[in-house]
């Protein structure tokens, strides 16, 4: 069981650091002339479509960042501990095309959620339990599982962990003053 839950979070964790990028990189203050909002300010019924917390900064490395880690993870394939742990066989994937679906599916998923609580008129940062911590989850799986046809059992493992992983970093990181919210 544990190497399964290990497994899942292997495979995904491209989509972890897609997520984890952008506050990063905007703490840091780099590449601020890409820090325009991803909706160029503009409203939809009178709301925000996004917000201007979503920037072209987040996206642009967000999606550089999963390719990264898509690249890693294909590069550490031939260990023998690597391969026992991967979903994945990347020596018999596409993984560039891999690494594209899983870093804009998290983003999508990231961004379609921030227009839905736009909707609801919840506030950047406002609570919205489930879908803050596992946003990037379901996109991920909207645009891998037409190609990869996983098991329903890896997409809830990585689900529920990813829900309990979230908010146990980010009580982590508001108790270490990274983040403004616990969860």
């Amino acid at each position: 069981m544990f190497q399964f839950i290990l497994s899942c979070l292997y495979f995904f964790s491209p989509a972890y650091f897609v997520n984890m990028t952008p506050p990063l990189i905007k703490r840091v203050g780099l590449f601020n002339f890409l820090d325009k909002p991803v909706d160029f300010n503009r409203k939809f019924k009178g709301a925000p479509i996004l917000g201007s917390h979503k920037t072209w900064r987040g996206v642009i490395f967000g999606i550089l960042m999963g390719f990264l880690i898509v690249f890693l993870q294909a590069w550490l394939y031939p260990f023998s501990a690597i391969q026992k742990i991967s979903l994945l066989d990347y020596s018999q994937i596409n993984i560039f095309i891999f690494g594209f679906l899983i870093s804009l599916g998290a983003v999508f998923g990231d961004l379609i959620f921030a227009f839905i609580k736009r909707r609801l008129k919840l506030e950047p940062g406002a609570r919205f339990l489930p879908f803050d911590q596992t946003n990037y989850v379901i996109g991920a799986f909207i645009f891998l599982q037409p190609i990869l046809k996983l098991n329903p059992s890896i997409w809830f493992t990585i689900f529920i962990s990813t829900f309990f992983l979230h908010l146990i970093f980010n009580r982590v990181g508001y108790w270490l003053r990274l983040h403004k919210n616990k969860w």
